[in-house]
């Protein structure tokens, strides 16, 4: 009798057929079984998330290397996506009479954690940006809500701390933030301007009081319950008042199978809300909201001098950043890069020392930060390799040749005419174009929205100047040109195995 074959040892093509039929949670699992498996799977990220353009703000990851769509976890309808990181999202959800609440949400894992409230016009935020593996005791996060104003939070505290207003030159604003290590988020202005805030350091705190800890059940939840196609009848259970949040939690009754008993699903749902009014308030009228204090401080402090494009740009981008009004913040291998692009049409610049510059509608420049050169940013023709991410996610880079579905040197990005879409910018061609994505929904065809881009924690992340580990991936630094690239726990092993051995 022939001995049985290793698990590793089974065809590359049984284990892409099987992976066919795996959901974007055993999909991941499966890759980080063994060298042999992570090899035969293409590698689920970067993905797109979508949202097909019906009722029910049902997403979907449409993975680009592995050319199909993986379905993620309903959401309650009236959600906003305003972030995006290590699989988790970030969304403002409408709960009553206007009022918002922020949830961090893992549509893979259908976890979610309820953000401490905002108290602030919700509709003046624009992106928020979180810890890259957060925790109902351990999180932080921070967002822009408004043109010069950034708010953040930490695990712990009643609600989001507002700053003061940023110093930026008249017009300007806030337009990008992207979170690093060591609680470095760093922001980025319409006119290229860079801040640095440093969020302070987590903590786990335990509450004071049982009334500041709270009831353990959810409070409130952005998970839809289950399509039913049976008549479903609510009836409440009983009252709860929790901080902020007054809320009724009913019992749906939903039948198994056509003339069996009905299965009990408890959902809560917030019928009225004791938020304070989301106005624009002074933080000092606010009073304490428990989070450490925060320090906000331009980039090129040293000087203590206002910016000007003039000293802080090559020429000609000095005069070129005024007319490339989208505008993103990216680390890439341990450096610091905005990424230009000229949303509204072409045109044709005078330039102060005479020529002219002509900049074509949806070009993208990419600019790298030297620390030590005057001026500081000048443009880049290509990223060794790599390719940039950006969008309402947390801005990543990932070396992408060989990766199938992607190319090198290039930059991805969310937009294009007609519908939000996924677009790439190709450095050496100098054109964007749409990306081949999947087909997202039971109908092909079928009208979606795209959100963001979509990452697990199996790639190269923007934080690269750290090292960091998790129940089940490692970060460690590869061979090929030093770029630090996540792995599974299995994989490391392999690879170190075979270092050994050469």
């Amino acid at each position: 009798m022939a001995p049985f074959r290793r698990w590793a040892d089974l065809p590359p093509d049984l284990l892409c057929r099987i992976g066919d039929r795996l959901d974007l949670k055993w999909y991941a699992s499966a890759r980080g079984a063994c060298t042999a498996w992570r090899c035969a799977l293409a590698p689920p990220s970067p993905s797109l998330l979508v949202v097909a353009d019906d009722a029910r703000w049902c997403p979907h990851a449409a993975s680009l290397p592995t050319r199909r769509s993986f379905e993620l976890t309903a959401i309650v309808s009236g959600s906003r996506c305003v972030g995006s990181s290590n699989g988790w999202l970030a969304l403002s959800v409408v709960i009553f009479n206007g009022q918002t609440a922020f949830v961090l949400l893992n549509p893979i894992a259908a976890v979610e954690i309820l953000l401490p409230p905002l108290i602030y016009e919700s509709r003046w935020v624009s992106k928020v940006v979180f810890t890259p593996t957060p925790a109902k005791d351990d999180f932080a996060a921070a967002a822009i809500c408004d043109i010069d104003r950034i708010a953040y939070v930490t695990a712990g505290a009643r609600r989001w701390a507002v700053m003061e207003p940023v110093r930026l030159t008249p017009g300007d604003q806030l337009t990008d933030v992207v979170y690093a290590d060591k609680g470095k988020v760093y922001c980025l202005s319409k006119c290229g301007d860079v801040h640095l805030l440093r969020l302070p350091e987590r903590r786990r705190r335990k509450p004071a009081n049982a009334d500041e800890a709270g009831t353990s059940e959810p409070e409130f939840s952005v998970l839809q319950p289950p399509a039913d196609r049976n008549t479903v009848s609510f009836r409440p259970l009983r009252w709860q008042q929790h901080r902020n949040f007054r809320m009724m939690r009913y019992e749906q009754a939903r039948p198994r199978e056509p003339g069996t008993e009905p299965i009990p699903l408890r959902l809560t749902l917030c019928t009225e809300a004791f938020v304070p009014s989301y106005k624009r308030l002074p933080p000092e009228s606010q009073g304490p909201h428990l989070n450490a204090p925060a320090m906000v401080e331009p980039l090129l402090s040293e000087a203590n001098l206002p910016f000007n494009p003039a000293t802080v740009f090559a020429p000609p981008y000095d005069t070129v950043s005024a007319f490339t009004s989208a505008k993103n913040l990216v680390f890439c291998e341990g450096s610091l890069y905005q990424v230009w692009r000229n949303a509204s049409c072409t045109v044709t610049l005078q330039l102060p020392g005479g020529g002219q510059r002509r900049v074509a509608e949806n070009e993208i420049l990419v600019l790298r930060y030297y620390p030590r050169r005057h001026p500081c940013w000048d443009v880049v023709k290509d990223l060794g390799g790599c390719s940039l991410f950006v969008g309402r996610n947390n801005a990543v880079s990932m070396y992408a040749e060989g990766v199938p579905g992607l190319k090198g040197n290039c930059v991805y990005w969310i937009g294009g005419r007609g519908r939000d879409q996924g677009m790439v910018f190709d450095m050496e061609t100098g054109r964007s174009t749409p990306c081949r994505a999947p087909e997202v929904g039971v109908l092909p065809g079928q009208p979606h929205s795209t959100i963001c881009w979509y990452f697990l924690s199996d790639v190269v992340s923007n934080n690269s100047n750290c090292i960091s580990s998790s129940a089940t991936t490692t970060t460690t630094t590869s061979s090929n040109g030093g770029r630090k690239v996540y792995q599974t726990r299995a994989r490391a092993r392999a690879d170190l195995a075979q270092d050994m051995e050469e």
